[in-house]
């Protein structure tokens, strides 16, 4: 039971930690040097990604071994969503601006294709350990 509350606590506070930043970031589209807003919002967006195809691998691993990955893929299709959800409004924003600006554009689609990979292992995972449930 411990182990439940551990994981829902990383899991709670990895979601908190790229909406905060998400929703920190300015609307500012100027080209430069360094970690724009822009910039930033995207990278947030594809860690989130990264943590959904991470823990969606975990899941797919765990109902492979004994079937009891249900939460683990849950978690990993909810970023994932996030991630789109995240990337897409950005891609919104910035569709005038071009790449190489500063805008994020490019960071967005990676961002998009990472969240859609981590769903697409999240379902998976689902659709065994429901499998293996009946």
């Amino acid at each position: 039971m411990e182990v439940r509350k551990r994981m829902r606590r990383k899991i709670f506070l990895s979601i908190t930690t790229v909406l905060i930043g998400l929703s920190s970031a300015k609307d500012a589209y100027a080209g430069g040097y360094g970690i724009t807003s822009g910039r930033l919002e995207s990278i947030l967006a594809a860690v989130a990604g990264l943590i959904s195809i991470v823990i969606g691998r975990l899941a797919l691993r765990s109902t492979n071994r004994n079937g009891s990955g249900k939460q683990k893929s849950i978690v990993a299709l909810a970023m994932g969503l996030i991630c789109l959800i995240a990337s897409g409004i950005h891609l919104g924003r910035s569709y005038t601006a071009s790449f190489g600006t500063g805008s994020g554009k490019a960071g967005a689609i990676v961002a998009l294709v990472l969240g859609l990979i981590g769903m697409v292992l999240g379902g998976l995972a689902l659709a065994r350990s429901n499998a293996k449930e009946s």
